[in-house]
């Protein structure tokens, strides 16, 4: 390993020992001194390993992925070039053949202090080995202190001291007043100094790295220097105030030393607030102060005081340090992994609003469930759409951070109403999220695939247009995830100036059929009206059709079309051939011609789906055309005075593309179901279908839809659609799988209907014979019918006598003669009435007679029919 400056280079040679990490024919060695190093800030740093892995059972192992890295949680590791801290600064030297891998880091920085690791993975199935422990790199800042000085006299001796011991082979330099002084071997530096002097020091090649400057005149051989100038800790935790003293040499006895807040003669341990929970640990001018149970009243600037034995030699380390007590804020800081294709993670960290101690453990949770890990970052491989991470410290859960999560659905706010074209409109895009979501806007084109429009919450038509109109689609999305929502913009506008079209096209001859048409480009939809002479012609549509032309129908024809929002109108000529007329066949050579009368000549332009093709010209030329060139084509011609511009579509035959068959109810079809053998086919002029079954010459159907409605086993096989038109004919196959019914299911539908038939017979019995008992009461009553009631004799049962009852039922207008007792409703009410409505009354009556045979033969022959049954009936009409 060796440590090398950023600016020119400069390299450290190491007397290295091996650090071998093996097991079973796995190993990583690593070239360090001791497994530790010290780099200054701002260097090159370089670390070596060596790898093995066995190849005896498995001789075609190999690495296929290795890489360094300093952070690991449950399984996942951020490999060194995919993170944001080191982007840019992260070399690798690896060679596969040779089994070895060199680390470079440049301008290293005191974040870069961490151990590191290799990890290598090869291609058999979980084999993978990590180099644990790694290498221990720590980053060094410089700081000047005193090492001796006399207070009778200017010359002192001074240390350029490091936070971690460096190699003996660096150079040190020298500054004083921003100019160099020295330059050489030695870390230490004496000399003469003089009040305002200002000294600093730096390693060679590495001089933009200096450390703090120190006015040395000021001490005198005295200070007082804390390791932290501020510290932050929450209620009832317990905090380190650590600091380093010097004095001059020759006083090398102090009495005492102690800490204080306000009034400098009251030590700590003696005042009554921190009663048992103060502790000084002090050696070697070193001293430390121990608070634990922290509470609120403890926050304040701790100063270090100390007195030696000599009269009036005494010295505070002002200002001191400075404590906060408070409940930290904690926050989760998301990061990402900057090349996903190399490895794809998320880390998350437990970050407080003030520094808290390096020692604590931290407890992670999903949606309120605990998860693992202690740390404090969390590293994540995938992150689900629903999940809520949040972060506590160990021991006290009850202070939690903010959850963070994925964005939620966007919600997109548009103005209320309808959207009028030229109107202003703004479009906001809102979603859910922890941290923040950025937003992306896209729009649907004609291929249905989004383009990218703008990136921001907001997107804004100062002046929005009717070709706005369509599919909006905003994207938010953080470190966690990402979701999208649509929106379906329509722009409300009058109708366009309308184009005309006369159809068939060329020389119009008396007595045939003609169709003018009118159309317009309109939201809402335009209805248009045909006017001749000003004067409106049929009800308003589109198209006005003459049945048989005549020479009186000559003329201008002036076509308006509106909607609420306004209305547009035409009368203009615009005389469009089509070379060659009559069908147009795909394939064939196509000129689409444009002229216009106008002074000075115009020049027409040709548009397709309001897109200008080719440049502007009169006749627009398909070599070959195709059925995809089917549409609509706008030509618009114009001079300096002003344009008008006309529509015209184009129609190309085409033999039918390839069938899509199906077959619904899809799957196994249940014998005795029905089903329906569907056909489709894109072709010019529509294609005719016809079915054949798979052996069979005989077509089965020529139908679009081939149904068959009771399904057989003998139906079940491979059918033939066959899609056919005047310009050629395709063919496809549908496989008809049918499913026999079982016994079972046989006898229970017999059973079934079987039950259905004797229920309808007993209900059918059950309401003849109400009938027949109502009858009966009916004749029993007194003065219906008295003279018969001898007929029957008295001892005779209700069973044996036969009742026949009967509907008659009358038309309105009958004209056979019916002859009964029948009196129109109301006529009993009115005999008021004057003779000629008895008349009117009496053309309407009908008469039956209605008898029946009985079949008794006990019933006497008394002169009338026995079975004769007189009746009233009433017309209603």
């Amino acid at each position: 390993m060796s440590v090398t400056a950023a600016a020119s280079g400069f390299v450290v040679l190491l007397l290295t020992v091996p650090v071998v990490l093996s097991q079973s024919g796995w190993s990583v060695t690593y070239d360090a001194l001791e497994s530790k190093i010290c780099a200054p800030r701002g260097s090159t740093v370089t670390i070596h390993c060596n790898y093995a892995y066995p190849l005896r059972h498995t001789p075609n192992r190999a690495v296929s992925e290795s890489f360094w890295f300093i952070k690991d949680s449950i399984g996942v590791y951020v490999d060194l070039r995919t993170d944001p801290q080191y982007s840019g600064r992260v070399l690798y030297d690896c060679e596969k053949e040779e089994k070895k891998c060199t680390l470079i880091i440049s301008d290293v920085r005191q974040s870069d202090s961490a151990e590191y690791k290799f990890r290598f993975t090869t291609n058999q199935p979980a084999d993978s080995w990590t180099g644990s422990p790694g290498v221990t790199l720590s980053v060094a800042d410089f700081q000047v202190q005193v090492r001796s000085s006399n207070q009778y006299s200017s010359h002192k001796e001074l240390m350029c001291q490091s936070s971690c011991p460096l190699p003996h082979t660096l150079t040190y330099v020298w500054y004083n007043n921003q100019r160099e002084i020295q330059r050489g071997p030695s870390p230490s530096y004496s000399s003469r100094f003089y009040y305002g002097d200002i000294v600093s020091c730096a390693v060679k090649d590495n001089e933009r790295s200096r450390s703090p400057p120190m006015l040395v005149q000021s001490q005198n051989g005295w200070g007082v220097s804390y390791a932290s100038t501020e510290i932050c800790a929450f209620r009832g935790s317990t905090v380190d105030i650590n600091c380093t003293y010097t004095y001059p040499g020759k006083l090398n006895n102090k009495a005492r030393s102690f800490w204080f807040v306000k009034d400098p003669n009251v030590d700590l341990t003696t005042d009554p607030k921190y009663s048992g929970r103060v502790e000084y640990t002090c050696e070697d001018n070193k001293c430390c102060l121990r608070i634990s149970d922290l509470r609120q009243s403890d926050s304040a600037e701790y100063k270090f005081r100390f007195i030696t034995n000599q009269p009036a030699d005494s010295w505070t380390g002002s200002p001191g340090v400075t404590l906060s007590v408070k409940d930290p804020q904690l926050q989760v800081h998301v990061r990402r992994s900057m090349n996903i294709q190399i490895s794809n993670w998320t880390e998350l960290t437990c970050h407080s609003s003030c520094q808290l101690p390096h020692h604590l453990s931290y407890v992670w949770y999903n949606k309120h469930n605990q998860v693992k890990g202690g740390k404090k970052y969390f590293l994540l491989e995938h992150v689900e759409a629903a999940d809520s991470y949040y972060c506590a410290i160990k021991g006290h859960e009850h202070i939690r951070s903010a959850s963070v999560c994925a964005p939620e659905v966007p919600v997109v706010s548009s103005p209320s109403g309808e959207i009028m074209e030229g109107s202003s409109v703004t479009l906001t895009c809102s979603s859910d999220a922890q941290p923040a979501a950025n937003y992306t806007w896209y729009k649907k084109n004609e291929r249905e695939e989004f383009q990218l429009l703008l990136e921001g919450t907001r997107f804004v038509f100062s002046s929005i247009q009717s070709s706005d109109s369509g599919v909006y689609h905003c994207t938010a999305e953080n470190e966690l995830g990402r979701n999208s929502t649509d929106i379906i913009i329509a722009v409300k506008y009058a109708p366009r100036s309308p184009s005309v079209s006369v159809s068939p096209t060329g020389e119009i001859v008396e007595g045939s059929s003609v169709s003018l048409t009118c159309s317009s480009d309109a939201n809402p939809a335009a209805n248009c009206t045909w006017y001749r002479n000003h004067t409106r012609i049929g009800e308003p549509k589109n198209i006005h059709h003459f049945t048989a032309i005549s020479s009186g129908d000559r003329g201008v024809y002036h076509c308006k079309c509106e909607n609420k929002h306004g209305r547009n109108s035409t009368s203009k000529s615009i005389d469009v051939l089509l070379s060659p007329s009559g069908e147009i066949v795909e394939g064939s050579s196509v000129n689409l011609t444009c002229s216009s009368d106008a002074n000075p000549a115009a020049n027409c332009t040709w548009y397709r789906n309001h897109t200008r093709i080719g440049e502007p010209k009169n006749i627009h030329h398909f070599t070959a055309i195709s059925s995809g060139d089917r549409g609509v084509y706008h030509c618009k011609c114009e001079n300096q005075y002003g344009h008008n511009s006309i529509m015209k579509s184009l129609d190309v035959l085409y033999a039918p593309k390839l069938p899509s068959v199906s077959v619904s109810p899809n799957g196994e079809i249940v014998e005795g179901s029905s089903v329906n053998l569907t056909c489709s086919s894109d072709a010019n002029p529509p294609a005719d279908y016809t079915w054949y079954k798979e052996n069979e010459d005989s077509p089965k159907a020529s139908e679009q839809i081939f149904n068959i409605a009771d399904v057989r086993a003998e139906h079940g096989g491979n059918y033939l659609c066959a899609a056919q038109n005047i310009r050629g004919r395709h063919n496809s196959t549908v496989r008809l799988t049918v499913k026999a019914v079982s016994l079972g299911a046989w006898k229970s539908a017999v059973i079934l209907i079987t039950s259905g038939v004797f229920l309808g017979i007993i209900l059918l019995f059950t309401f003849f014979l109400i009938r027949k008992m109502r009858t009966s009461k009916q004749s029993s009553q007194p003065g219906d019918r008295s003279d018969n009631s001898e007929k029957f004799p008295s001892n005779q049962s209700e069973e044996q006598r036969d009742f026949h009852s009967a509907t008659v039922h009358f038309l309105k207008n009958q004209t056979d003669p019916i002859y009964s007792n029948i009196r129109p409703v109301g006529a009993s009410g009115h005999e008021e009435d004057d003779d000629d409505d008895d008349e009117e009354e009496e053309d309407e009556v009908a008469y039956a007679t209605v008898t029946f045979k009985s079949s008794d033969p006990r019933v006497q022959d008394t002169g009338e029919d026995p079975a004769t049954l007189y009746s009233t009936v009433t017309k209603n009409f």
